[in-house]
């Protein structure tokens, strides 16, 4: 357990050095965006900044996500990375958007570049990118929500070569063009990154099925366990990205206690090898009362219900 606090502790002091260094690489980046005039070199301090704030965002979610469960979260509070990717990534579809938006006024009027400033500023940027890839690489591998900040930085450092790409040939053949262009290809690739992330993401939040999981097989392989006759109401959805969990009623031959309890325990040892189902909950049926049908034969099953009673009235 001491390892685990270690390792966690490690992984914020990388966030915390990544987030520090990318708000400075932005302000350096405006200022010489400003000077040199380069509408790409300020469009990678806009996607830098989003950077520097999806790594902030993922620090604090991460924290967050750490919080054991209680009266309020029975789950816990792992899906705080998961909200925090897709704020993440709302933010990249927003920048990328502007940067379009920007690059079209710049198509429509046009301004001289200095190209020396553009290329050295560029330079220390896509540096700085490297570095905060590095520290965030192997934490992107177990988590969305480091993933989409990572993801945030590969694309800047991306930026960043293009950008040193326009500065050049704005120093050898004059094309100012190319900055603009170079722009819309930034914006471009922003977009496509986050709408590939977002529908998983969107996915998980609505607790949607694993999509590595068939609701069939998984029915299939609990009515193979022997004195069971039928599963039915099943629901399967992920608590975080490496849990999950299912719910279901499960019909059974009228068996004593100790069957019950056995059948029970194959069926979540198999949930568990077969499909990886760490939490699943079932209920148990006795056939001839059960409620597969509807919900309506399953409250007249029941001695007392207000549905039996009617039916005297």
């Amino acid at each position: 357990m001491k390892h685990d606090h270690g390792t966690k502790d490690l992984g914020d002091s990388r966030l915390i050095i990544a987030v520090a260094v990318n708000a400075v690489l932005t302000v350096a980046q405006f200022i010489g965006g400003i000077i040199s005039g380069s509408l790409s070199l300020i469009a990678d301090a806009l996607h830098n900044l989003s950077d520097a704030a999806s790594l902030g965002i993922a620090l604090f979610a991460r924290k967050i996500g750490r919080k054991p469960a209680d009266p309020f979260k029975t789950f816990g509070y792992k899906r705080a990375e998961i909200i925090a990717a897709l704020i993440n990534l709302v933010i990249l579809i927003i920048v990328g958007l502007y940067l379009i938006y920007e690059a079209i006024w710049r198509f429509i009027r046009p301004e001289a570049i200095e190209g020396w400033t553009v290329v050295i500023v560029a330079g220390i940027a896509l540096l700085v990118d490297i570095i905060t890839a590095t520290l965030t690489y192997s934490m992107s591998k177990k988590s969305m929500n480091i993933r989409a900040a990572f993801l945030h930085n590969v694309a800047d450092a991306l930026a960043s070569i293009g950008v040193i790409v326009a500065g050049t040939l704005i120093l050898l053949y004059g094309w100012y063009w190319v900055d603009t262009v170079m722009t819309l290809v930034i914006a471009g690739y922003v977009l496509w990154q986050s709408f590939a992330m977002l529908p998983n993401t969107i996915h998980l939040l609505m607790e949607g099925t694993p999509e590595q999981l068939s609701i069939s097989d998984v029915i299939t392989e609990m009515e193979n366990v022997e004195g069971v006759e039928n599963v039915h109401h099943i629901h399967i959805w992920q608590l975080d990205e490496h849990h999950n969990a299912l719910e279901a009623h499960v019909v059974i031959k009228q068996h004593t206690l100790s069957d019950i309890e056995h059948i029970k325990t194959i069926l979540k040892q198999r949930l568990h090898s077969q499909f990886e189902i760490d939490h699943s909950t079932l209920e148990i049926e006795l056939k001839g009362n059960d409620c597969y049908t509807t919900y309506d034969k399953c409250v007249q099953n029941i001695p007392n219900s207000p549905a039996t009673h009617s039916e005297h009235d």
